[in-house]
Parts: structure tokens; C-alpha cells; sequence
């Protein structure tokens, strides 16, 4: 279903993994992986956002690599220059806006990914319609997003049991982004742990939680991007 492809991408050349709905076209839905990389699980859910009709693209932030051990994770995600990551983000933003022939996309980002979705939602207000992080973290030291520059609604879910984002954090972020006048709805699943939407870990995946959050994504991201 899905096939890597290159996209433009300030002056050079970006890729990502695009899977493309029976119908061709659909809603875009920009895809921001984990700190593993462009694996086969960022492969399978833009594919299954595929099956559910929409154009689903993930830019591949690591440019090739995979990693598999969680020290090797961790150094790639901190060596990672959020300038740049930004500009592939954006970058596959107007590609998904091309292909998809509408003005707006939504972004969905997971761990890594999803304290990246908020800074695209930031960089690119005027094309990104709807948020979706997942268990969204920020990492890198004077990264943190120009919040009051977000114009889209946030649907968040976050883990009971995940040290960096735990649920005093993650309520915190929602009373500041309620205070700035932002459309914010958090979820914190009870019993679960950070990655628990992940079904490549079985060690943290919680199967009842996972098929809810993709429940309450895909109708979130249909609203918000409906024509």
C-alpha cells in the first residue's frame, strides 16, 4: 500500500513513507515517527491510515536510519537538529497539501514524534488543521514550541505511567494551552505505559487503549479535515 518517496524540501531533496487510500486521494495526514526511525510500525500505521481513507506521509527525520536499541534511540533523537527536522516536516506538509489538493493537513506524531507534531503545528499554523500527539515529549534543551502560534485543535494521548510526560505534566500543558484560548482534549488511559499504542512492543503495548486512541484519532482528524 504505502511506497518511500522523495519530496522537495527547502532546496533539497526529503523522503518519507506515503501510503496512498483505494480511493487515491483523501484528507493528508503528516506521520512523525517515534526516535527509532521510519520502521515498520510508522510504515503500518500511515498504512493503516491509508485504509481509513486518508494520504498518509512520514518524513524520515533520520534520513535512512533505523535504530533498534534504546541507547542508540536516544543519541539519534538528541543529535537530531530541530531546524532541519523542521524544515522536512514542512516541507512534507506541502507535499501531502499538493497530492491530497486540499488546504490543510493534520499531523499525528508519536514519543519523539509527538513533541514534534506541536512544533510543526507551530511552524506551519496556516496548513496544519489538526494535532495528534501521542505521548509527546520535548527532549532537546530551548526546543520548545511556540505554543501560542498553534491555531489548530489538539487531541492528545498520553500514557497513566510515563515518566516524561506524566499525567501532572501532561495536565499542566492542557490548562496552559486552555489558558492561551487553544481547542485542547487530553486522554490519559489508565494502566498504561509510554508506547502503549506500539504493537511491534508487546512489553508496553495495551491492545483495549491502542484501538481506542486510533478510534478517537481517525474520527478527531475526519472532522477536522472534512472538506
Amino acid at each position: 500500500m504505502g511506497e518511500m518517496i522523495s519530496f522537495p524540501s527547502n532546496g533539497h531533496d526529503a523522503t518519507g513513507y506515503l501510503a496512498t487510500p483505494a480511493a487515491a486521494s483523501g484528507p493528508g495526514v503528516i506521520v512523525i515517527q517515534e526516535w527509532w526511525g521510519i520502521n515498520n510500525h510508522i510504515k503500518d500505521v500511515c498504512d493503516r491510515f491509508a485504509a481509513q481513507g486518508f494520504l498518509a506521509l512520514a518524513p524520515d527525520l533520520y534520513n535512512g536510519r533505523v535504530v533498534a536499541e534504546p541507547d542508540e534511540a536516544a543519541k539519534a533523537m538528541m543529535a537530531l537538529q530541530i531546524p532541519e527536522a523542521s524544515k522536512q516536516m514542512s516541507g512534507a506538509v506541502q507535499e501531502l497539501v499538493r497530492r491530497s489538493g486540499r488546504e490543510g493537513v493534520g499531523v499525528v506524531g508519536f514519543c519523539m514524534g509527538g513533541g514534534l507534531a506541536y512544533v510543526l503545528a507551530a511552524d506551519q499554523p496556516e496548513f496544519v488543521k489538526a494535532v495528534v500527539p501521542f505521548y509527546g515529549v520535548i527532549p532537546w534543551p530551548n526546543a520548545e514550541p511556540d505554543y501560542a502560534r498553534i491555531q489548530a485543535p489538539i487531541q492528545g494521548h498520553y500514557a497513566e505511567h510515563d515518566d516524561p510526560s506524566s499525567p501532572e505534566v501532561v495536565r499542566q500543558l492542557e490548562e496552559r494551552l486552555r489558558s492561551m484560548g487553544k481547542s485542547v482534549e487530553f486522554f490519559i488511559y489508565p494502566g498504561t505505559e509510554h508506547a502503549f499504542f506500539n504493537d511491534d512492543r508487546p512489553e508496553v503495548y495495551h491492545a483495549q487503549s491502542a484501538m481506542q486512541a486510533w478510534d478517537r484519532t481517525t474520527q478527531f482528524l475526519r472532522d477536522a479535515l472534512a472538506d
